[in-house]
């Protein structure tokens, strides 16, 4: 396995601090187009932890990364078939994905604040699952 585990060491710190700043900026009382864009930073930072994880977990089993224009949809799938995580995970991923999309493509203004706290409220508990599904992963290899 090599130097996977540090690796995946340092993302699951990353996405600690995400999530830790993710909640100091969703407990503010105002939350103005600033406020916003922060939490929306903290939640592609959390997203994009996640697919790291995944492509050095694909990457220490030997399966392709995919690198065509869907690659993050792509990702989502591998690991899926690749037995990473669960098709109930997968969907819950998707929505991420879905946001990660947007956020890269649209303007910080156009932000939603019930969809971002949706978003917000959910991803503590998708993150564990996620950590809790890679492990059984290994554990099952």
């Amino acid at each position: 396995m090599g130097e996977l585990p540090e690796q995946i060491l340092a993302e699951k710190e990353n996405v600690d601090i995400a999530l830790h700043n993710l909640k100091t900026a969703m407990a503010r009382r105002e939350k103005t187009v600033i406020e916003l864009a922060a939490i929306a930073t903290f939640l592609h930072n959390i997203y994009n932890g996640i697919e790291n994880i995944l492509k050095q977990i694909l990457l220490s089993r030997d399966i392709e990364v995919p690198k065509s224009g869907t690659w993050h949809k792509d990702l989502l799938n591998r690991s899926l078939t690749a037995g990473i995580i669960s098709e109930k995970l997968s969907s819950k991923l998707y929505k991420y994905l879905t946001f990660r999309h947007f956020f890269v493509h649209a303007y910080g203004f156009m932000l939603d604040e019930k969809e971002l706290e949706g978003l917000s409220n959910n991803i503590p508990e998708i993150w564990q699952q996620f950590l809790s599904e890679i492990e059984a992963s290994f554990e099952s290899r």
